[in-house]
């Protein structure tokens, strides 16, 4: 018998290796169904870059010409820690400079030497509110980071020590008072700490100025994914 022919001249022979295909794609994908299913993910997952860097709040990394002052507030009931305003102002800008974070350039940021020549010769320096300071020190843009308490306990076992420091951030426009981040409200509210520290009460303090100026910092350029989060973050499940 001769086989059936479409009106076009196709046999029904010639989709043979087709239809065979299709018939054995189950089994196929059965034995291979590891590698084939490597594939899709790899096709469908995120991209490098999606992975690695996240998305800043307030990108600072592309201020190319104003002026920045960091202004840590510490009130005077926390003066039993001298050292802590100038470690986390210090630890901020280096971070904001560092070419593997935001890359701002160091002659836009105001030192902290001329920040603290203006508060020894103004009397009524804590009077006057961070945008008014920094428009006398030539800022267009001022940090304020405002610690609203820091502790650090001994604990009995082996002289180490444990430590909090809590505090609020916020970007302003110099010339308008604009708040400029963050876009709510509240300033952005940071809390940082750890349960013990082996290398004493002023390693305690750097250890807290370096965690609290990464929390600050990472909304302020595209953090990578990776390192946003720190151990010393205090978070409300964790404390």
């Amino acid at each position: 018998m001769k086989p059936i022919t479409s009106k076009v001249g196709v046999t029904i022979c010639s989709f043979w290796p087709v239809i065979l295909v299709y018939a054995c794609l189950p089994l196929l994908l059965f034995y291979a169904g590891c590698p084939i299913i490597d594939l899709v993910a790899i096709v469908s997952s995120p991209t490098s870059a999606e992975q690695v860097e996240g998305s800043a709040e307030y990108d600072l990394s592309k201020n190319k010409d104003q002026k920045i002052l960091v202004f840590v507030d510490q009130p005077a009931y926390l003066s039993a820690y001298p050292n802590l305003r100038f470690f986390l102002t210090d630890m901020i800008t280096k971070t904001l400079q560092s070419k593997d974070k935001a890359r701002i350039s160091p002659a836009l940021f105001i030192n902290y030497q001329s920040l603290a020549d203006l508060r020894a010769n103004t009397p009524d320096f804590y009077t006057l509110p961070p945008t008014q300071v920094a428009g006398k020190l030539g800022a267009d843009l001022v940090l304020v980071v405002t610690i609203t308490d820091c502790k650090v306990r001994d604990i009995s076992e082996g002289g180490h020590v444990a430590g909090t420091l809590d505090a609020y951030a916020a970007l302003y426009n110099v010339s308008s008072g604009e708040k400029l981040w963050p876009t709510t409200e509240q300033s952005k509210l940071v809390g940082v700490g750890f349960e013990s520290e082996r290398r004493g009460r002023d390693a305690a303090i750097v250890r807290l100025a370096a965690a609290a100026s990464h929390c600050v910092t990472r909304y302020l350029y595209n953090c990578p994914k990776a390192g946003f989060k720190i151990s010393d973050e205090r978070t409300a499940s964790g404390w």
